[in-house]
């Protein structure tokens, strides 16, 4: 596969500061509503059949004081929606997709910084890791057909330390950047 054929796609500049040349970078803004509307805008402009393969890179936050380094989640989670309420009016969300080529850990996404201990506790009996993009990412891609990547690596432990994103972002961004290189 070409860099022609990859969009990496980040929710920050800062988090795509080292995607090396060749690729086209797509910065969506932070959270659910900005990530999917962006993804779809940019993949309704490839033809159908010839979208490339999407590659979300970026920061996530710790579910197990366990977890370090970089992943490549399998599974995303839309945390933050009552697919159970829903469902049980008779409106069914989906609030889970399988991603191919991952390496088993699951991404929880919502549209809040988790710092809550308890929050923290909740997400971590369903997830390894918290964002607020992956999910919307992966669903915009499933619904414009095509293939999804979603690489994160740890930048805090979903706690207070997530407010400390600013001065670690760019060690994580280091890191995505390799990976890209070694791997795309």
């Amino acid at each position: 596969m070409t860099t022609q054929q990859i969009l990496v796609v980040s929710a920050t500049a800062a988090e795509a500061a080292y995607v090396p040349s060749g690729f086209d970078v797509l910065v969506t803004g932070m959270g659910k509503v900005d990530a999917a509307v962006a993804v779809a805008q940019a993949l309704g402009r490839y033809p159908e059949g010839a979208r490339p393969l999407v590659v979300n890179i970026g920061t996530a936050g710790a579910l197990h004081d366990h977890h370090a380094g970089l992943f490549v989640p399998s599974t995303v989670l839309n945390h933050d929606i009552s697919a159970e309420v829903l469902a049980s009016l008779g409106y069914p969300v989906r609030d889970r997709i399988s991603i191919d080529g991952g390496d088993g850990t699951v991404l929880a996404t919502g549209d809040m910084f988790v710092t809550d201990p308890v929050v923290r506790a909740d997400l971590a009996a369903r997830a390894d890791l918290v964002d607020m993009e992956g999910f919307a990412i992966a669903a915009a891609c499933d619904r414009m057909g095509a293939a999804c990547r979603i690489v994160k690596h740890v930048s805090d432990s979903a706690d207070d330390s997530a407010l400390d994103w600013p001065t670690v972002v760019d060690a994580s961004a280091r890191v995505l950047g390799t990976w890209l290189t070694d791997n795309c």
